[in-house]
């Protein structure tokens, strides 16, 4: 149960800094590219890449920390850094077919349920 309460927690900071981070860069940026989802996505990376190699490698990292930090604040403030990190240990261990195909995969389905959602919510919307 604490797991749980630690992971709401850290998801709960994850959201509200995506949220204000990615609002700020917007507006500092403007609004012509999403550069606030570009700058939440390779902070995500960033540190899902630091905290993974330092935990994984090192006790330094407790492990409810590291799952804190990277299900909880970065499952809500980017899974993008999750696909990366999985991605990257891929082409680590030489795996190029299956990094590929999770790129891939990922890009695809990604863009092919947001159409999806749009199509959908403009159909029940009335208007296609």
């Amino acid at each position: 149960m604490r797991m749980l309460l630690l992971l709401a927690a850290a998801g709960a900071l994850g959201t509200l800094s995506r949220y204000g981070l990615g609002g700020l860069v917007q507006k500092v940026a403007g609004y012509g590219f999403p550069y606030g989802t570009l700058i939440v996505n390779g902070l995500g990376c960033l540190a899902i890449g630091f905290i993974m190699q330092i935990a994984l490698s090192t006790d330094i990292i407790p492990a409810n920390f590291r799952i804190a930090a990277t299900i909880g604040f970065l499952g809500a403030f980017t899974t993008f850094s999750t696909f990366s990190y999985e991605t990257v240990r891929f082409l680590e261990d030489g795996a190029w077919v299956a990094a590929l195909l999770n790129i891939g995969s990922n890009l695809g389905v990604s863009l092919l349920a947001t159409l999806s959602g749009i199509l959908l919510g403009r159909i029940i919307l009335g208007g296609v």
